[in-house]
């Protein structure tokens, strides 16, 4: 009897030990049947953010996920047409210009519908348009600004024009050599910097030297936190010369035929995020010097998506 039964358990084990196996197999690694997403991330605070809040949500949601981040823009799109990675953040003028060598367009919606539909071909789908939108800036310090009076890059045309040797300007070097860079935009608002006034520096440089005190105006990024944490002021783009540049989710169709629910969970964080909320989170991160995941969960945590 003591034999028959240690028969029997044994075969119950080994039916067991098989039904875990398939559905570990058929779950690709999840423990809810939901499978796995690898998500993807660029190389800066932004994206570090945008990645963690997504893996999170993700996981919370009962996918298993694996995070791929700190890589370049070009790399991370290939690495999404290959099938490396499922899902990441993009920003519409990227795909637009970059990807799809489309023209500049400074319409939000109209670059996210051209951008949407030029990658149906590519087998890429993008999700919800944020309300955020990362183009560039010309920033000033507040008090500079308003002693000065300059609302607008208008403004500050008139100004250069009338003092060409008043004001200093930073600049990284790519944005100083593109066309739709300084070149288009002096073009556009019909002013100059003189070169000598001209100083380049790497992107990172630049917030710094403006709040120093080093430059009176430079280039930046519209939701970067330290536009509020260095007391800073992004001027009016009054002649709309810089491109839409707002972020989504853009996953493999592939994945999204496989997995409905994730295009409607990338949605939810997709439309609750815009301008003020981006510009703090960064705050959060590269002012306050706060952990990315801990800032990622307390969001979640704030907007009710995940539990405390």
């Amino acid at each position: 009897m003591k034999k028959f039964m240690s028969l029997f358990f044994a075969v119950v084990m080994l039916f067991s030990l098989a039904a875990c196996s398939s559905s570990t197999s058929n779950n690709e690694g999840g423990d809810s049947g939901k499978g796995k997403v690898t998500v993807g991330g660029k190389d800066f605070t932004e994206q570090h953010i945008l990645s963690k809040i997504t893996s999170i949500y993700l996981k919370e949601n009962g996918f298993d996920v694996e995070e791929a981040s700190n890589m370049g823009s070009t790399v991370v799109r290939s690495a999404l047409e290959n099938g490396q990675i499922d899902t990441y953040w993009e920003y519409t003028g990227t795909g637009l210009v970059v990807y799809q060598k489309q023209e500049v367009e400074t319409d939000s919606n109209k670059a996210y519908e051209k951008v949407k539909e030029n990658d149906k071909k590519n087998g890429i789908a993008w999700l919800n348009k944020a309300n955020f939108n990362n183009t560039y800036a010309i920033l000033m310090k507040k008090d500079t600004a308003n002693k000065l009076g300059v609302k607008t890059i208008s403004d500050l045309a008139k100004l250069v024009e009338k003092n060409p040797e008043k004001l200093k300007f930073a600049s990284n070097a790519e944005f100083y050599a593109r066309q739709d860079g300084v070149k288009g935009l002096q073009k556009l608002y019909g002013f100059e910097f003189p070169s000598k006034n001209v100083v380049k520096m790497d992107s990172g440089l630049l917030y710094n030297a403006l709040k120093d005190g080093q430059v009176d105006v430079s280039v930046g990024f519209a939701t970067d936190g330290r536009i509020k944490g260095f007391k800073l002021v992004d001027l009016e783009d009054d002649k709309k010369f810089f491109p839409a540049y707002n972020g989504a989710p853009v996953v493999s169709q592939k994945v999204v035929d496989k997995n409905p629910e994730l295009p409607k969970l990338l949605n939810k964080l997709a439309d609750l995020l815009d301008n003020d909320t981006m510009m703090s989170l960064n705050y959060a991160v590269d002012i306050e010097h706060k952990d990315v995941t801990e800032v990622s969960r307390e969001w979640l945590e704030k907007e009710s998506l995940i539990k405390k």
